[in-house]
């Protein structure tokens, strides 16, 4: 078979050179019109990044950074292209709350949030940074603000608070000092004055507690560790009060960052309270569980509950229902919760029993990055 092509033409020629240079022009056209395209969405990015309030840092692949908004520049100042992100990435001090840092500025310590995106198809990622400084400050201005308030409050009540305990006190030393009492009666009034006296101290000792208000000497720690601290000295109480009591701890190895004294000291309170609650044959319960970035501690019991007309009440400074409390108890739980970027929810029904749920933001995690200084 012979596969020889047919000689073309002249005229066939001159046609099929034609339609190239045809379709050569319109894909010319079309390939301009996509350069046209593609300067605009880079001219629109490039105004878009000027103009956002947060910071945008372009990482390549090798954890280098390829380009900063005006934003990242005020924040972090001048970068050069192609300075290892881990760099900077050191220069956030963490905070209490996740996803918060302090950056060191030439107008004072920034604080600042970041969140890194994954990685895309080349490795590369982007991290944007806000400046969250004011917010923090309002936060702060609010928080101060409702405690003077409260402690505004307070004072009203403080006389009467403090002259009971004080009177009784007075009242049992006084009778101390009359020589006709025997040994047995001058002890019994004596550990009776002794008693007022160490209410006298833990009333003020809260009030100190809830007029300051935040959190101090603050460490990480781990949330199954607290839990276990918490039970071992919690169920020597219970068995004294004929009360049930078990602990469970889900949370793995997270961890959380505060002061674990105050922590563990309001935790408590919410315990003692549940095994006052329920009272001999009662039971209380204490889970730790994780939630998002959360641990949530829950203390329960099977009591008789809490009508919902006391409920909104029983976070109110010297508010109490007992008659030898101090009715600051739940006030520094809570006040001790939210210094940590936390809170204290409460569920309870009358023939139901009480839940106190105390949420605490997890401490944040170290970010992985590569060992070394990355060559850029």
């Amino acid at each position: 078979m012979n596969l020889t092509p047919l000689p073309m033409d002249a005229a066939g020629l001159a046609e099929a050179f034609q339609a190239f240079a045809r379709a050569s022009d319109e894909l010319t056209q079309a390939y301009n019109g996509l350069q046209g395209q593609v300067g605009e969405l880079t001219e629109r990015l490039t105004l878009l990044m000027a103009a956002l309030p947060a910071g945008v840092v372009l990482i390549d692949a090798n954890g280098c950074i390829g380009q900063l908004n005006h934003a990242a520049v005020r924040m972090l100042g001048p970068v050069p292209s192609g300075t290892p992100w881990s760099l900077l990435r050191d220069r956030l001090a963490d905070t209490e709350t996740p996803g918060e840092f302090l950056l060191p500025h030439d107008d004072g310590e920034l604080r600042v949030s970041l969140f890194e995106t994954p990685q895309d198809t080349r490795g590369g990622r982007i991290a944007l940074l806000h400046d969250v400084t004011e917010a923090w400050r309002l936060r702060q201005q609010t928080a101060r603000n409702e405690r003077l308030a409260a402690m505004g409050e307070m004072v009203a009540g403080l006389a009467h608070q403090l002259r009971t305990p004080l009177a009784a006190a007075l009242l049992y030393t006084g009778h101390m000092g009359n020589a006709s009492l025997d040994d047995e009666t001058r002890s019994r009034v004596s550990s009776r004055a002794l008693e007022r006296l160490r209410h006298l101290e833990k009333l003020i000792h809260d009030m100190l507690i809830f007029a300051r208000g935040e959190a101090l000497g603050r460490e990480s720690f781990g949330v199954c560790e607290l839990t276990a601290e918490l039970a071992h000295t919690i169920e020597p109480v219970a068995d004294r009060r004929g009360v049930g009591f078990r602990a469970s701890c889900g949370a793995g190895g997270s961890k959380l960052f505060g002061n674990r004294k105050e922590i563990a000291s309001a935790l408590l309170n919410l315990l003692e309270n549940a095994i006052q609650a329920v009272g001999d044959g009662g039971q209380v319960a204490l889970d730790a569980v994780l939630d998002e970035q959360q641990a949530v501690f829950c203390v329960r019991d099977n009591g008789k509950g809490i009508p919902a007309e006391l409920q909104a009440r029983l976070f109110e400074p010297f508010f109490t229902t007992r008659a030898d409390g101090t009715g600051l108890g739940l006030a520094i739980a809570r006040g001790v919760a939210r210094a940590h970027g936390g809170d204290i929810r409460l569920r309870s029904a009358p023939g139901e029993g009480t839940e106190f749920s105390f949420f605490l933001p997890l401490a944040p995690e170290p970010v992985s990055e590569p060992t070394g200084v990355p060559q850029c």
